[in-house]
Order: C-alpha cells, then sequence, then structure tokens
C-alpha cells in the first residue's frame, strides 16, 4: 500500500512539475520566436498586373483633360470663344507635363519634410528601368507612378479655367499655371499624399484628390474671377451655351475617365480598386438623378446640361471617399453632392453675384468640401482601414475638416498673391474690344465657321 501511495504521490508530482513545466519553461521556449521581433516584411516587387492595370489608369485620366474637359468646357461657352477655351485645356496639358517631369514630381512626391519634397527627382534623376526602382508603396515601376500622378497635375489647372472664361488672357494663363502648379498644387499634394506630409500623418483621408484636385481647383477658380471681374454684359446679355452636344459628350468621357481618376488610385488591381470603381458608378448616378429631379421640380424639365453637371458633382464628391466607404455610402455622397451643387453653382453663385463662368468652384469646390467631410462620415474600416462617424470615430470628420480648412487658406492666400502679381506684369483680362470680338480671333486668330 504504501508502495502503491509513493508511486501514485511520484507520478501526481511528475505530472504537476511536467504540467508546470509545459506551462512556464516550456511556454516560454515556445513563445520565445513569437515575442522575437517578426522578420522585416520583404521589400515590394514588381507586379506586372498592376502595372498594366496603371498604364490604363494613367490613359484614362489623360483622357479626362483632352478631349473630355476640353470638350465638356468648350460646349459651354459661346461659339466665339471655343477655340481659345479647349487650347486653354490643350495648353495647359503641355506645359504641366514639362513643368511636372522638370521639377514638380520632385516637390510633391520625393521625402524632403513635413510641407515639401526635395529636389532628388529634378529632371526626373534617379528615375530607372531597374526592378527595384518602385513608386513609393506600390509595385509599379516609379515611371508610371510619376505619370499617373501627371496626369492629375495637368487636370487640376486645367479645371481652374471654367471659373474665368470669355475673359482671360492665355499668356496671363501660362504665368499662372506656372507659379501655380509649384507654389499650391505640389506643396499640397505633398501634403496629403506624401508619406511625410503632414496631413497624411496627421490622417487626413483623400483617396484620390478632394482636397489636392478639387477643393484646390475650385478655391483658385472662384479667387480668379473675383479679382479678374465679371464678363462683359453679365447679367444683360445672352451668354447661353454653343454647343450642349459637345458638354454631353465632354462630360461622357470625364465619367469614363474617372475610373483611372478613382480606381487607379488604388495603385494596384485588387478589391480596393474594384470597391473605388463600384461606388464612384453609384455616386455619379445617385448625383445626376438627384440634379435633374431637382431641375424638374424647380423648372419643370430636366436638362441635358444639368444631368451632365450633376454628374461631374458626384465624381467630385465621391473622389475622396472611393476607396474608403461602402456602396450605401456612396449612394448617399452622390445624392447630398447633386443637391449642394445644384445649390452652389445657381443659389450660392447669385447670391453672392460672383461670375463662376461654367461653375468651376459651384461643382468642384462645393462638391469637393462636401465629398472630403462626408468621407469622415461614411468611412469603413474595412475597406479603407480607417472608421468613420458611422463606425463610432466622430474624429475622423474633425481631421477632414482640418484638411479642408488648410488647403483653403493655403490655395486662396497663395492665388491671390499669384494674380494679383501677374496683372501689374501682363494684365489678366483682355480688352474689352478682345472680349466682345471673342478669344478665339483676339488671342488665337482663328475662328469656327
Amino acid at each position: 500500500m504504501r508502495r502503491l501511495t509513493k508511486t501514485v504521490l511520484l507520478s501526481g508530482g511528475l505530472a504537476v512539475g511536467l504540467t508546470l513545466l509545459a506551462t512556464t519553461g516550456m511556454a516560454q521556449e515556445v513563445a520565445a520566436p513569437a515575442a522575437a521581433a517578426a522578420p522585416a516584411a520583404p521589400p515590394p516587387t514588381l507586379d506586372k498586373a498592376d502595372t498594366a492595370w496603371m498604364l490604363t489608369s494613367t490613359a484614362l485620366v489623360l483622357l479626362m483633360t483632352i478631349p473630355g474637359l476640353a470638350l465638356f468646357y468648350a460646349g459651354m461657352v459661346r461659339k466665339k470663344n471655343i477655340l481659345a477655351t479647349m487650347m486653354q485645356s490643350f495648353g495647359i496639358t503641355c506645359l504641366v507635363t514639362v513643368l511636372w517631369g522638370v521639377i514638380g514630381y520632385s516637390l510633391a512626391f520625393t521625402s524632403g519634410n513635413a510641407y515639401v519634397g526635395d529636389l532628388s527627382r529634378l529632371f526626373l534623376n534617379g528615375i530607372t528601368t531597374a526592378k527595384d526602382n518602385l513608386f513609393p508603396g506600390s509595385s509599379i515601376p516609379e515611371s508610371v507612378g510619376m505619370m499617373f500622378q501627371m496626369t492629375f497635375a495637368i487636370i487640376t489647372p486645367a479645371l481652374i479655367t471654367g471659373a474665368f472664361a470669355d475673359r482671360f488672357k492665355f499668356s496671363a494663363l501660362v504665368l499662372f499655371v506656372t507659379g501655380w502648379l509649384l507654389l499650391v498644387y505640389a506643396p499640397i499634394a505633398h501634403w496629403v499624399w506624401a508619406s511625410t506630409g503632414f496631413l497624411n500623418k496627421a490622417g487626413v483621408l483623400d483617396f484620390a484628390g478632394g482636397t489636392v484636385v478639387h477643393i484646390n481647383a475650385g478655391i483658385a477658380g472662384l479667387v480668379g474671377c473675383l479679382v479678374v471681374g465679371k464678363r462683359k454684359g453679365y447679367g444683360n446679355e445672352n451668354f447661353s451655351p454653343a454647343n450642349l452636344a459637345y458638354a454631353l459628350i465632354g462630360a461622357s468621357l470625364l465619367w469614363v475617365g474617372w475610373f483611372g481618376f478613382n480606381a487607379g488610385s488604388a495603385l494596384t488591381s485588387d478589391h480596393r480598386a474594384g470597391m473605388a470603381m463600384v461606388t464612384t458608378q453609384l455616386a455619379t448616378g445617385a448625383a445626376a438623378l438627384a440634379w435633374m429631379g431637382i431641375e424638374w421640380i424647380i423648372r419643370k424639365k430636366p436638362s441635358a446640361l444639368g444631368a451632365a453637371s450633376g454628374a461631374v458633382a458626384g465624381l467630385v464628391a465621391i473622389t475622396p471617399a472611393s476607396g474608403y466607404v461602402a456602396p450605401g455610402g456612396a449612394l448617399i455622397i452622390g445624392l447630398i453632392a447633386g443637391v449642394v451643387c445644384f445649390w452652389g453653382a445657381t443659389g450660392l453663385k447669385h447670391l453672392l453675384g460672383y461670375d463662376d463662368s461654367l461653375d468651376a468652384f459651384g461643382v468642384h469646390g462645393v462638391g469637393g468640401i462636401t465629398g472630403a467631410l462626408l468621407t469622415g462620415v461614411f468611412a469603413v474600416k474595412d475597406i479603407g482601414g480607417t472608421a468613420g462617424l458611422l463606425e463610432g470615430n466622430p474624429g475622423q470628420v474633425a481631421l477632414q475638416a482640418e484638411g479642408v480648412l488648410v488647403t483653403i487658406v493655403w490655395c486662396a492666400v497663395v492665388s491671390f498673391i499669384l494674380y494679383k502679381v501677374i496683372d501689374m506684369v501682363v494684365g489678366l483680362r483682355v480688352s474689352p474690344e478682345e472680349e466682345s470680338d471673342g478669344l478665339d480671333i483676339s488671342l488665337h486668330g482663328e475662328v469656327i465657321h
């Protein structure tokens, strides 16, 4: 019996000892590798599928300016200004292409500091065909990333021209775009999209350009139309669009190209790019229907121009949110944008009395602000990694408001200074006689018969 008792005790002691060992010493040995620092993630490598999608997206975004925006704006001006209006978009495409390659890309997307990049990519120095030369945070060549961002830099100042259409000198435009790209666009792009940018570090969300592109362009356009003054005969003469077919075709090209703009901003061909495409389509359709619905109620007829403007308003508003929100949120953003931008292009403009010729501020400024703020409301953590107000993170709305305000203040102040300096140097506005004759013949010596 004693022997049995001893055996039991020894067995029990051994079992307890082994259990303790397993839960302490051995467990520590097993846990030690897990607790150790995880091995560094392998550096990103070139992905051919992502590269193919981004090459396509780049072409789609360039399509948005020429011929998309060129046709959209040209269709809304009078016949005597059609060529000059298209020439503004075409000329800006040429000018910004060179400026971006020489210095703009380096200022926007190199590390630099919290406010601006450095000059390490001046004249695109250092962009090679080596497989490890990738665009930051992506699996695509830096050359492709640079080109993709160039198309954003091209369309943004082109959007501004709608605010002062029919009266702005082409020479003044060249000077303004040069200064504005380097002093306004490149720094704000760095703040929002570069890993070292202070708004990026703060957590401001802007998937494809709500602040960088649309608020930026809208505010610069508003300041421009205030500085240059109203069109000759504004309020008395007939400013009916010359060719709404051009405008509708242009808006359609913008819609198609916008998939490169938004889905392409994922920088990869994955689920998030697909969701950005879905949200873009839903918001655009909803905004166009909302604008048409208001027109139908107020004016008894839905217009082609209203449908096109509503669609663009939806595209603008969903831009910052496209990679962060779910389809339901996109529908609501689109509906709100259609209503708010209709008011911005009609009620607000008439209330304050400024002459925003083609509603650059009413659609892009107002729509961009609306979309940026609503991104903070509808952001879904499972989609973009950040929760919004509806998921219990009200602070994101405050962050979005910070991004909006910083963009507005910097853009407004610097744009105003640029306009004033250029006005003193070459003048901003054509003469009354040139304005009456039309910009086609007076600035470019050509005319549409």
